[in-house]
């Protein structure tokens, strides 16, 4: 049987800025665009989600909320700086490493370079090690698969260690709420609730057939996960195939005008993430996930690779008119850039293109 572990950085932004910054620790400290510019919040300190601050909330309402908050522009690359020092510490354990984001991954440790039986130390060590090198908390959840690891690291932070083993698995999520799942949003927990489905329990008297005529191909997910199923592999990239960013709201969002701005700001991460490797792509992927859980990719290739953050983001947003994302709420928009050239390639002539 697999161990996983999946590490979550606690309040990632907020607190390299809280250590980086011993003025402002113990106070609340928000991260993000600027409210002059309708920015919205990256993350935030424990101390100012006290006030109801969470990521992704509009910075107006941030400091409508939090008005003696500190608050901070996002300093990507000294946070991707720090991201690179905890995953050369995940690599010390395992080479079976898969980053979810900045601040997140999941690590197999069935087989891993201490020599150590039990992933809970393992766990440990990890989250001890993150701390003397970095002086920031991770919180750490252990099981045999992806999912149970990923909820199990939500439920005690910051700095937690959360383990669920085979023989808790059943009662663990028979008991835990139907929002509680990762990968069932605020609306279609609604619409469970409202057919009296309100746990794992609860979910778990519905068949593979019933879910799937209710919500689709996600249906059968659903059937999984509440059994405690759950097959994917920690996937490890050798090469770099793409580039991408994401961001999952906490809240189903229908404006607009906001969804274009992080829009735009997600392929702005994306061509900094492209230039720091020196990498440039032809193909620009959207993805859109919809209230309730349908996910769709839309993209466009061309000729000559780019890095370009405008252009990138121009694309991404004339994709953005080819989804549902001006009608539906929207859970989760990405962008990522695909399609390098090989070393060959770039080394070949180039044929011109003109537009007449």
């Amino acid at each position: 049987m697999r161990k996983i572990i999946h590490i979550d950085m606690d309040a990632f932004f907020a607190s390299v800025e809280q250590r980086d910054r011993p003025e402002t620790r113990g106070l609340p400290v928000i991260v993000g665009g600027s409210p002059e510019r309708r920015g919205v919040v990256s993350t935030c300190s424990y101390e100012a989600r006290a006030f109801g601050v969470h990521s992704a909330m509009p910075m107006r309402t941030a400091v409508r909320l939090c008005p003696n908050a500190v608050f901070l522009e996002t300093d990507h690359r000294k946070y991707s700086r720090v991201s690179e020092e905890i995953r050369e510490i995940f690599h010390t354990f395992t080479d079976l490493v898969e980053p979810v984001s900045i601040d997140e991954a999941y690590l197999d440790v069935t087989e891993n370079k201490r020599g150590m039986e039990s992933a809970t130390r393992l766990a440990r060590e990890i989250q001890r090690e993150i701390f003397l090198k970095t002086k920031l908390t991770a919180s750490a959840g252990v099981s045999y698969n992806k999912f149970l690891a990923k909820i199990a690291s939500d439920l005690r932070k910051p700095a937690g260690l959360t383990v669920i083993r085979p023989d808790q698995a059943g009662a663990f999520l028979d008991s835990l709420p139907i929002e509680k799942f990762h990968g069932i949003g605020r609306v279609t927990a609604a619409k469970f609730r409202s057919m009296n489905i309100r746990t794992g329990h609860d979910l778990r008297q519905l068949d593979v057939a019933t879910l799937t005529a209710l919500f689709g191909k996600v249906g059968a997910f659903y059937y999984g996960i509440v059994r405690g199923i759950d097959e994917r592999p920690v996937e490890v990239d050798e090469e770099r195939k793409s580039i991408g960013k994401e961001i999952t709201l906490s809240e189903d969002c229908t404006d607009r005008r906001r969804l274009r701005i992080l829009m735009r700001s997600l392929a702005h991460k994306v061509a900094r993430s492209l230039q720091k490797r020196g990498l440039a792509g032809r193909t620009v992927t959207i993805k859109v996930r919809y209230e309730d859980f349908q996910t769709v990719t839309r993209s466009e290739s061309f000729t000559e690779p780019t890095q370009d953050g405008v252009r990138i983001g121009d694309i991404a947003l004339a994709l953005s008119r080819k989804t549902e994302m001006d009608s539906r709420p929207i859970r989760l928009i990405g962008v990522t850039v695909s399609n390098f050239p090989s070393p060959e390639e770039l080394n070949r002539p180039v044929q011109l293109e003109f537009d007449f």
